[in-house]
């Protein structure tokens, strides 16, 4: 066993597997090549200027009709798909060798490297001739379809038909410099040149988060440099401010960086405690991830709650399963009063939706569903029940990935094919199986919120909560190499933070997930959560507040719709109640530094619920909505799931059926 109390033998063992298979086989660690384990490659080079997914399908217009095309895309080159996703650009860790009719030719975005060390990069080999042509790369020939692409790495030399390219504009040499970054606390620090180029502790992964931006964590860090021009930044979550500071360090020498963020709020002084619910330690990537990365970016972020999720890829191989079996009902050994650290699981079947769980007593049986050809089965449900009956917290993780509106039918968001939507929440929620939805996600929040909103008004009583779904193993994967906690969800404790209590008041209700603004909201003095019992014609006094830059409108929503709109800071509104409702808040606003999200700054709160005359809400065009959307499951389900006799597709139809009688109960009486 090791002595290190941050990486026990199964664990060490585990990630020494990990590195063997990054070597063997790249960043994806020899997982079968399905859609989004591609795509997962191509966005190791492509960050979120470029779209992998449109590429791939104008790739397939040329074999295929326009409705064919979704089932098609486990058949997409990615490397073509790389190229064609550019459309002529370079990036920093991605030269393209343009082979034409009459050459070829090297374009880079030129790196900086310090001295004389070494310096690796891959390449896009991109063919525009009607022939074949080899490329022989550090001695390994590669041969390039007509009009095709390949992606390899280098290091050494490169030379097309025997004669050599000139690598001189991959880097230049720079005279080495050093900083000490400290702050007095652990922090997030970027540390860039001129040209946007990361620099890095020794060990530390070079990681980009979804704005290309370079981040490690720690304090009193030292950091080799070039005595150039350097921006050096500090961060830490969502509750502080940034400081930055440009200087030029003198060659050969250290120089001291003393730099600190502000707080813009304390939200424990408040009894809140903020959360990522689904974080993956090793998960593929170019970096297998050892527990001591995360707990550096937990205390870095001043993350109070990390759920580390273990989960499979495409295969049968659970990731940090070992982590889980050593540690199941354990705070992890970095945890303390302030900040806490799970280990959980992601239980995933690509066709009803992915499961999250917090708070295991021990590892579960199952991890998985339909994969590799097996059956979908059975239902998410049965996972539920056993995920609950282990101690777990359970919610679907990254729901829905379309756009949709609040009054759209359930078609708009019931997309075709095996795509990981969260599709049996609906019914997992009118049996009581499910506890949240991850309305914060990496995902389509609007459209994640508009479901959200549905499923309580319904009846259905869901907490808010986030998770980022980042992947401590990923370097340069938009979202996903992330810090953990860009998104949080924000949970009003009871006493001190533990396990039980953060559960325990997400489970309650009193929750708001957020990219980063502070969101309040009370009804009548009650936070979310609550539940108000009035009478027909009693007046409610609705209060939200907010703080945060990015924020530019409030907004107060009930089970008929939008209430209330303002601006950033206070909003109150009063409305008269005739039947039972809910009330939300909703905070917004458009891209800014703070939010890592695509769809800009967000935060919406779970429900104060308001019954009247004894009646709890359960709005007629919400539960119908629900009705349409388990009819609808039901004819995609045999369309894109895999069953071995009709049996276990009866299990599935059963379950919907129990769900639908649920909501018909909620119907008024004629």
């Amino acid at each position: 066993m090791s002595d290190d109390p941050l990486l026990p033998g199964p664990v060490a063992r585990a990630l020494a597997d990990y590195r063997e298979l990054r070597d063997a086989h790249g960043p994806c660690w020899g997982e079968p090549p399905i859609t989004y384990v591609a795509q997962a490659w191509a966005t190791v080079f492509l960050d979120p200027r470029y779209n992998y997914w449109n590429a791939a399908r104008r790739q397939l217009t040329e074999r295929y009709p326009p409705e064919q095309i979704e089932d098609h895309l486990d058949e997409v080159d990615p490397e073509r798909a790389v190229r064609d996703s550019l459309a002529g650009d370079v990036l920093d860790n991605l030269a393209a060798l343009r082979l034409t009719p009459e050459g070829f030719a090297l374009e880079a975005d030129t790196q900086v490297v310090l001295g004389d060390r070494p310096f690796r990069t891959s390449l896009l080999l991109d063919s525009s001739t009607d022939k074949p042509v080899t490329v022989v790369v550090d001695g390994m020939p590669y041969e390039v379809a007509p009009h095709g692409a390949r992606v390899v790495g280098l290091e050494r030399d490169v030379s097309v038909g025997g004669q050599p390219v000139d690598l001189s504009p991959l880097c230049r040499r720079a005279e080495a410099a050093t900083i000490r970054v400290r702050a007095g606390f652990p922090c997030r620090w970027s540390v860039a040149g001129a040209n946007g180029q990361g620099w890095y502790p020794d060990g530390a992964p070079p990681k980009k988060d979804a704005r290309r931006r370079p981040y490690f964590h720690g304090d009193d860090l030292v950091v080799a440099v070039p005595a150039e021009p350097i921006t050096v930044t500090v961060a830490r979550g969502m509750e502080y401010t940034t400081s930055e500071v440009v200087l030029t360090p003198e060659a050969g020498a250290e120089t001291l960086v003393e730099l600190a963020p502000e707080r813009l709020y304390d939200a424990a002084a408040r009894g809140w405690y903020g959360g990522d619910l689904h974080v993956h330690l090793n998960w593929m990537g170019e970096e297998p991830a050892a527990p001591a990365l995360a707990a550096a970016a937990q205390h870095g972020e001043d993350l109070h709650v990390l759920n580390l999720v273990a989960g499979n890829v495409a295969s049968e191989r659970v990731y940090d399963v070992e982590a889980l079996a050593h540690w199941a009902g354990e705070d992890l050994p970095w945890s303390d009063d302030r900040h806490l650290a799970r280990i959980g699981v992601e239980y995933r079947n690509d066709v009803v939706g992915h499961l999250t769980a917090f708070g295991l007593r021990e590892p579960p049986r199952h991890y998985h569903t339909g994969f590799q050809g097996t059956a979908d089965w059975p239902p998410n449900a049965v996972a539920l029940e056993e995920l609950r009956a282990l101690g777990g917290l359970t919610g679907y993780g990254h729901p829905f990935h379309t756009a949709f509106s609040d009054g759209d039918p359930p078609d708009v968001v019931l997309s075709d094919g095996r795509n990981c939507a969260a599709r049996e929440i609906v019914a997992d929620a009118a049996l009581g199986l499910i506890d949240t939805l991850d309305v914060l996600n990496h995902s389509s929040v609007h459209a994640t919120a508009g479901v959200y909103r549905r499923l309580i008004g319904a009846g259905n009583r869901l907490a808010v909560t986030a998770g980022t779904d980042a992947v401590l193993s990923f370097c340069r994967r938009g979202t996903a190499s992330s810090p953990p906690g860009w998104e949080r969800v924000y949970a009003n404790v009871a006493g001190p933070l533990t396990a039980e209590s953060y559960a325990e008041a997400i489970l309650l209700g009193r929750t708001f997930a957020t990219t980063g603004p502070w969101l309040e909201l009370t009804v009548n003095g009650h936070g979310p959560g609550d539940t108000l019992e009035l009478a027909p014609g009693q007046r409610v006094e609705i209060v939200v507040s907010s703080i945060g830059p990015e924020v530019e409108s409030l907004e107060i929503r009930t089970a008929e719709g939008v209430l209330a709109q303002g601006p950033p800071g206070r909003l109150v509104a009063t409305t008269v109640v005739s039947e039972p409702t809910y009330v939300v808040a909703i905070a917004s606003g458009g891209a800014h530094p703070r939010t890592l999200h695509g769809a800009g700054a967000y935060a919406h709160t779970s429900p104060v619920y308001v019954d009247v005359a004894g009646g709890h809400v359960a709005r007629e065009p919400d539960v119908r909505w629900c009705l349409a959307w388990l009819d609808r499951l039901e004819v995609l389900l045999p369309e894109h799931g895999t069953f071995e006799g009709a049996a276990q597709l009866d299990d599935h139809l059963d379950l919907y059926e129990r769900a639908r009688n649920v909501y018909r109960e909620r119907l008024p009486r004629p």
